[in-house]
């Protein structure tokens, strides 16, 4: 059975929320396997581009983990570390550690929005934090310690 690029990434989007293929399948009616031939296709999708992007980007990947859409690196140009990764909401992204003068910068709600969004989106609760920088550095280090740990399992 093919599913539809679409269908696919709803199943990626699932799997990433936590659930399972066979809850998945009983939800579309449609067979285990079939979740895991897309979701395999999905993993695929995801990797190719995340390194699309990072090489885009100059970015060197240290560490990929498809299964939450997650790349994590060293730019090159700007000799900081880097993270892309895939929002629901907001796409791919890429986000450099950075310090940066957040209280005036015409991006700062931007930036907010789109670290809360995707803390949501990972199911990772944040501390509250007025900074850009301050929360994108817990929110990355958070998401660090997740993707290890799920290379473990």
């Amino acid at each position: 059975m093919f599913l539809p690029a679409n269908k696919q990434f709803e199943f990626w989007k699932l799997r990433r929320k936590g659930f399972a293929n066979i809850e998945i399948a009983k939800a579309n009616s449609i067979s285990r396997q079939a979740v895991s031939r897309a979701l395999l296709r999905m993993d695929e999708r995801i990797t190719e581009t995340l390194l699309e992007m990072a090489k885009a980007n100059q970015i060197e990947a240290e560490s990929i983990n498809s299964r939450y859409g997650i790349l994590f690196g060293y730019s090159i140009p700007f000799k900081v570390n880097a993270v892309i990764f895939v929002s629901e909401k907001h796409g791919i992204q890429v986000w450099y550690e950075h310090e940066g003068d957040c209280d005036n910068c015409e991006r700062y709600k931007r930036c907010m929005e789109l670290l809360w969004d995707f803390a949501d989106e990972m199911k990772i609760k944040l501390e509250k934090a007025a900074n850009p920088t301050r929360l994108a550095d817990e929110l990355f280090e958070r998401l660090r310690r997740l993707c290890h740990a799920d290379r473990k399992n």
